[in-house]
């Protein structure tokens, strides 16, 4: 992901100059380092915040190294980027936001998908007031990417919370950017490919699947769907939101960047596909792959890393921050504690 989205997009970006990477493999850092001009090259991120010459910092590391990479960047007085879900558990994420906060420094927890212009507008539009009192939610992320039994960090129990955490926790971050934070959830979880350990033994796995009911401030409820051993056919991604409110319906739907849907029904009218403005499509050909597409966009729109720029310059605090990182992680513990009780989970 950084070489697919965080390094081309701030190599773009004229107000940025990468000064510095680190990873776990030297020479698949110098790799990257050759490739976007980068003249420091890391393998301890201890190092590289003392020596990189850096003012801000972009965290794209395994889920359990989040916390204590952001809280010495921020000790060091580090700007943070961090990736998504910004902890291993709801603590841990509260402590990053307090900390960023109290410190001044801009913070972002980056949740690709609120970006995304049909979520934008359809954002829009509920501010409008078009469905009135949002009732039900249905929400649903669906992929093909973790068939495969070999060992991946996502599915390690000691590194990650599995699907309910990487992909659960843009849905649940979704959720609040569309409906209202969540207020208990009743989740089950599921494994369902027998994974290998790192020494090629079958041993524990986090979830691959998970079906979890919500209950929304304000009184709306719903589920949110998210599995990564559905899709196994172009598009091996596709999500769909369906919010039924007092005065009408609303849908949106993604294959991964090949379209973007909004339908909106409203009273007895019949399902109509709307038009998405111009302003949130700006960069976006449809007519490109997913890389061009996903590149342009965030680099001709105020969203994702420019905007984290932005808001260094600026001064301005960003969205979305630590504090929303903190709030989808407490219904990732919420959904996992339900599974493990059987029983309803307030937040």
């Amino acid at each position: 992901w950084a070489d697919a989205a965080h390094l081309p997009l701030f190599k773009a970006d004229s107000r940025v100059e990468i000064t510095a990477i680190c990873g776990r493999n030297r020479e698949r850092t110098q790799e990257m380092a050759t490739k976007y001009g980068i003249g420091n090259v890391y393998t301890d991120y201890r190092e590289m915040i003392a020596k990189g010459g850096l003012q801000a910092i972009v965290i794209s590391t395994p889920d359990d190294e989040h916390y204590t990479m952001t809280m010495a960047a921020l000790d060091a007085g580090l700007h943070v980027l961090c990736e998504k879900p910004l902890a291993l558990n709801a603590g841990d994420a509260k402590a990053m936001y307090e900390k960023a906060k109290a410190s001044g420094l801009r913070h972002m927890t980056f949740f690709t998908y609120r970006w995304m212009p049909h979520y934008r507008y359809m954002r829009e539009l509920i501010q409008q007031n078009v469905l009135g009192r949002i009732y039900h939610a249905q929400i649903s992320f669906l992929m093909g990417t973790a068939h495969n039994p070999q060992y991946q960090w996502r599915f390690d129990p000691q590194r990650a919370n599995g699907v309910i955490a990487d992909s659960g926790s843009h849905m649940f971050d979704l959720a609040r950017y569309l409906v209202n934070d969540i207020k208990r959830v009743s989740a089950r979880l599921v494994s369902n490919v027998r994974r290998l350990g790192l020494d090629g033994q079958p041993g524990n796995s986090a979830s691959d699947a998970a079906t979890v009911m919500v209950e929304f401030e304000g009184g709306a409820h719903g589920t949110i769907e998210v599995s990564m051993v559905t899709r196994v056919d172009d598009p091996f991604l596709e999500q769909h939101v369906v919010l039924n409110g007092e005065l009408g319906t609303l849908i949106g739907n993604l294959w991964l960047m090949d379209k973007f849907e909004v339908r909106l029904a409203r009273g007895e009218e019949k399902f109509q596909t709307l038009t998405i403005p111009d302003h949130y499509l700006q960069g976006v050909d449809m007519s490109q792959p997913f890389d061009p597409q996903f590149l342009s966009m965030f680099t001709h729109q105020p969203i994702g890393g420019r905007l984290f720029v932005d808001a260094i310059l600026s001064g301005q605090s960003v969205e979305p921050s630590f504090y929303e990182g903190w709030k989808a992680q407490q219904v990732i513990d919420a959904a996992i504690a339900s599974h493990e009780s059987g029983q309803w989970i307030d937040i």
